[in-house]
């Protein structure tokens, strides 16, 4: 099965960015990738909760929660998908390297069908994918980082 993965680091807290990340309400407002994503019948993520998640493309997916722990680490799994996904499963990884320093690591599985054509599917769907999920977990800082920013921009103006 095919796997990708991308890092970086974001100086914020990880409950932070673990909570910013899976609050469905704030999603669109810094995730590129999605144009709808909303919980399935649950107020709040956790393991067994379904979400629905269209992309900038127009494709649908549904995932589950199979992993939950705030604030280190999420995971899903594909429910129901798009016809060109036979499996998909991603975890997003929230580690502290200092105070207001953290490692953000994004890591997806996938494959494609029919199974026939995986082998020229599975390569185009990893660039594409890990293309999209690398701008994904950019636009992720640049949030963090924007927000950082306006924050001590306004306790300037306080003070």
């Amino acid at each position: 099965m095919p796997r990708f993965e991308h890092t970086v680091e974001i100086d914020a807290d990880p409950t932070v960015l673990f909570d910013l990340t899976q609050n469905y309400q704030q999603r669109l407002q810094w995730d590129p990738f999605l144009k709808i994503a909303h919980l399935i019948d649950a107020e709040e993520p956790a393991v067994g909760v379904r979400a629905w998640c269209v992309a900038h493309t127009g494709v649908g997916m549904e995932t589950e929660y199979v992993s939950y722990a705030r604030p280190t680490v999420v995971a899903v799994k594909m429910t129901r998908g798009p016809a060109l996904l036979s499996a998909f499963a991603g975890s997003w990884r929230f580690e502290e390297i200092e105070p207001e320093r953290t490692r953000v690591t994004f890591t997806y599985f996938f494959e494609a069908r029919p199974a026939i054509l995986a082998w020229l599917l599975n390569p185009l769907l990893n660039s594409y994918l890990s293309h999209e999920m690398h701008q994904r977990i950019e636009a992720l800082k640049r949030a963090v980082s924007t927000n950082a920013s306006r924050s001590a921009t306004r306790r300037e103006v306080d003070l």
